[in-house]
């Protein structure tokens, strides 16, 4: 039997285009200490750590995990360092997690950061994951991947430009409430309609921004919560998956997957809710934090993750389903759209998740959330995760 664990603790900096007053491993040091005070621990009492952190090439730092390391103070215990793209702070959140479930040890420290900022421009950058022969040329990136999606969806289902606003709106609106967020200003509609297209169908509104900032989580094992930490979020199930990074695989004559919908993050979705117990997503889930860096994400993970039928997503983010007040909150937190740096994204989502089942979210608090699902995609849309959490073991 895997031991049951918790995280004990969340810590965020806050998320800003620019952070010059500190160093990557400065940051990463803000975020640690935020959740070793939310856990009432001291660093000493961490046995392993996990750090995700993007490639050197896109930090501009050469190992950049030692450094980050050693300002962590983390020798001699265990260090891992994960990097899955977007799935980055996710992929790191599930290494944690079987540090401690495996009993290697009882505490584990997960920290990820970013200084996106720091590149002139890292959709050149993230062309160069792309096929060589077939894809690179056309400067595919990870915008106009999404916005192909995009079209995809108003082929295959009647997707329209004002349902994937009504996500821009409903994201900004929650990020009001949230103190770490990058974006926070409210947005109108006819703000997001008349925002200027960055690739067809999908707008500036629509898409995420370039942020900076670190996230950390502490996970425990059950010996270490009952012997005094009160507040913790249970891991109660977890999955993964992984998909072609070709593009063109997902497109064309004889795809396994149609590019319109996340069949992977269905995947991932039905192993970690087999792991938790969960039969009806929508009736037991209370609230989803969602790595959705455009709309038209965030309208595919909704039905990926079982909250309603394919092709019913962006009707019913239209009719107010998603929201803080609806049946199904998604993004209390602003989510991506209002924040996004990379490699700490996912943790994000995890952090935020956990913030909700143990009460501590603040402004952005659904009321009574006692089961939270948190998300993360990374690669070229190829790596999904997905994690359940509750207040309960």
């Amino acid at each position: 039997m895997p031991t049951r664990t918790a995280i004990v603790g969340v810590g965020q900096t806050d998320y800003r285009f620019k952070r010059t007053d500190v160093t990557i491993q400065e940051l990463t040091q803000e975020a640690a200490a935020k959740a070793l005070a939310h856990a009432r621990m001291e660093m000493g009492e961490i046995d392993a750590f996990v750090l995700g952190v993007a490639p050197d090439a896109l930090i501009g730092i050469d190992n950049v995990d030692r450094w980050m390391g050693q300002a962590l103070g983390v020798a001699p215990r265990p260090q891992l360092r994960v990097n899955t793209g977007g799935t980055t702070g996710a992929a790191a959140a599930q290494a944690g997690y079987v540090h401690v479930a495996s009993g290697m040890v009882r505490t584990v420290m997960v920290v990820a950061a970013d200084k996106v900022s720091e590149s002139p421009d890292a959709q050149w950058v993230l062309n160069t994951a792309m096929d060589p022969v077939y894809e690179r040329s056309i400067a595919l990136n990870a915008i106009n991947m999404c916005s192909f999606q995009a079209v995809r969806q108003m082929q295959q289902y009647g997707l329209t430009e004002h349902q994937l606003a009504s996500v821009a709106v409903r994201s900004r609106q929650n990020a009001g409430a949230n103190p770490h967020a990058h974006l926070r200003r409210p947005v109108t509609l006819d703000e997001v309609l008349s925002s200027r297209y960055v690739c067809w169908p999908l707008k500036l509104l629509d898409c995420c921004p370039r942020s900076s900032g670190a996230c950390a989580v502490i996970m425990a094992a059950e010996s270490v919560v009952a012997a005094g930490h009160t507040r913790a979020a249970w891991i109660r199930g977890m999955g993964a998956t992984s998909n072609t990074i070709y593009m063109g695989d997902k497109m064309g004559p004889g795809r396994r997957t149609d590019h319109a919908d996340w069949d992977e993050l269905a995947l991932a979705a039905a192993t970690a809710y087999r792991r938790a117990g969960i039969s009806d997503p929508l009736a037991q889930i209370d609230v989803a934090e969602i790595y959705a860096p455009f709309t038209c994400t965030e309208i595919a993970a909704v039905e990926a993750l079982g909250f309603c039928d394919k092709g019913r997503g962006g009707l019913l983010s239209e009719q107010g389903m998603f929201a803080m007040d609806g049946p199904m909150p998604v993004n209390p937190s602003g989510g991506v759209l209002s924040a996004n740096p990379i490699s700490a994204t996912a943790l994000a989502r995890v952090a935020e998740a956990a913030l909700q089942v143990m009460g501590d979210a603040g402004a952005r608090q659904v009321p009574g959330a006692r089961r939270a699902v948190a998300t993360g995609i990374g690669g070229t849309l190829q790596f999904h995760t997905c994690m359940v959490l509750a207040s309960d073991m």
